[in-house]
This record gives C-alpha cells, sequence and structure tokens, in this order.
C-alpha cells in the first residue's frame, strides 16, 4: 500500500516537471494530472474497508491540484496569489469530482463480484461460474467438485471475543482456502459464515484430500489464535449431466449438516 501510494506522488511530481518544461509553449501537458488521481481512485476503491482509504482520492485530488498550482506559480513571473488560490480551488473541485465518481465505478465493479470483507468471491459470482463449469462438463463429461464450508460455533466466538475477532477469523479462513485452490478453482464466501468451493475437473478422491488438508490447515490456525470454532465441510462430486446446480448444493449442504450433527 505505501509503496504504491509513494509512486502515485513520484508520478504527479514528474508530470510536474515535465508539464513545466513546455510552459508558455504551443503544448500542454496538463491532462495527465488526471491518471495519479485515476489510480489513487482505484487504490482507495480497493482498500475501501478501512474508513481512511475510502478519502484517500480527495486527498490525492487536492494535492495533486496545490502541486500543479505552485508549479504555474513558482515558473511563471510575478503570479497574483488570487489566481495561485482560483486555480487551486477550482482544481481541487474538479479533481475531487473525478475521484469519487472514479472510486464509485472501481468500488462497484470490485465487489460486485467479490465478498467487501474478504474479497473471495461473493455467493452471485460462484453461482455464475458455477453454471459455466456445469455447461463445460456436460460437454466433456470430466467431473468436477464442490465444498460447502460452516463454521462451527462462530456466534459463540462473536459472542466471547467480539465482531472484530470474528471478522479476522472469516479472512483466516478465506487465506486457507486460497492457500489450498488453484487459480482455475472458484472460492466464495456465500453467507455470514459460509464458504464454497468450486473444483473444475476434480474427482472424489483429489476433493477429498484437498478437504483434508483445510481442515487440517484451519484446526491449525485456531489453534493458534485459541478461537474455540472448527470447520463443517460437505464434498460432492458430479458431472454436468447428471443432476443440477441447486440439487448439488442441496446434497453439499445437506453433507454438511451431518458432520455438523455429528459433532455435538
Amino acid at each position: 500500500m505505501f509503496l504504491k501510494l509513494s509512486l502515485i506522488v513520484v508520478e504527479v511530481v514528474a508530470i510536474t516537471l515535465i508539464d513545466t518544461t513546455v510552459v508558455g509553449s504551443y503544448y500542454s501537458l496538463d491532462v495527465f494530472y488526471c491518471l495519479p488521481v485515476l489510480q489513487a481512485a482505484r487504490l482507495g476503491a480497493i482498500h475501501a474497508m478501512r474508513k481512511t482509504d475510502t478519502q484517500l482520492p480527495v486527498y490525492f485530488a487536492i494535492f495533486t491540484a496545490i502541486v500543479w498550482s505552485m508549479a504555474e506559480a513558482i515558473i511563471l513571473p510575478n503570479f497574483p496569489l488570487s489566481a495561485f488560490l482560483l486555480n487551486t480551488f477550482s482544481r481541487s473541485v474538479a479533481f475531487t469530482v473525478i475521484a469519487r465518481v472514479m472510486a464509485k465505478l472501481w468500488k462497484e465493479r470490485e465487489y460486485g463480484v467479490n465478498d467487501v470483507l474478504t474479497q473471495l468471491n461473493n455467493r452471485a459470482e460462484f453461482l455464475q461460474r458455477f453454471e459455466m463449469e456445469q455447461i463445460r462438463s456436460e460437454r466433456s463429461g470430466k467431473a468436477y467438485s464442490v465444498l460447502f464450508i460452516d463454521i462451527d460455533k462462530f456466534k459463540d466466538l462473536n459472542d466471547k471475543f467480539g465482531h472484530t475477532v470474528g471478522d479476522q477469523a472469516l479472512k483466516k479462513v478465506s487465506e486457507v482456502l486460497r492457500q489450498n485452490s488453484r487459480k482455475v478453482d472458484v472460492v466464495a464466501r456465500i453467507g455470514g459464515d459460509e464458504f464454497a468451493l468450486l473444483f473444475p475437473e476434480t474427482d472424489e478422491k483429489s476433493c477429498a484430500s484437498v478437504l483434508n488438508r483445510i481442515k487440517t490447515d484451519a484446526d491449525a490456525e485456531f489453534q493458534k489464535h485459541g478461537w474455540p470454532i472448527s470447520l463443517s465441510i460437505g464434498s460432492v462430486t458430479a458431472s454436468g449431466e447428471k443432476r443440477t446446480i441447486e440439487e448439488i448444493l442441496h446434497d453439499a449442504d445437506q453433507i454438511m449438516f451431518s458432520v455438523k450433527r455429528a459433532k455435538q
């Protein structure tokens, strides 16, 4: 994060240095001042879980306007203070509007398919990609596997340690799922403490191996943090022509609940 912010600052300075070399000529590079503002908007949208990051595009919009106006005031002789203030204000307003609009668009794009807290795919994206895999499996005849995961005693964790720790646990589960999946796999948070994974071209034996790794890694993390939680996981291996998406998810859900009941 700090490195990216530093690069944006360097970009503003570089644009200023280059732009000042053409002041008074027929050429202008002023439009390039929009680039660092757009990049700050994108960075702020991606990290919008933190309140300070939501204001990041605005800060860079004002910073860019000030740098631009200061460069003019230094280069041009007898530059009036009123012009400096007016230019800074008008550019700050324009850049702020651009930054806010672009941050909103980036945020909608980022979180239209991703869960805000964990950055995993959300339920809608999971179902869409599941449907695509269902069609692909129907054509190829190759099996795929699905995991349906629920965190046991997650409510007790929230009640005892608070929701901040609960969010940390959700993020830790997300990390474990990412570490045990491939780029072609779909990892999603589909509910409060529920997750689902889709493994294309994965048979039952391979799926069972991944399931065991996930449980082992998750249990180790939970014990390390002293969290009284565990994972209940249901798995289903199928191919496109045999069952619908709703049937497969229902079966995986039921298997998961059977695992959960067996622990009680």
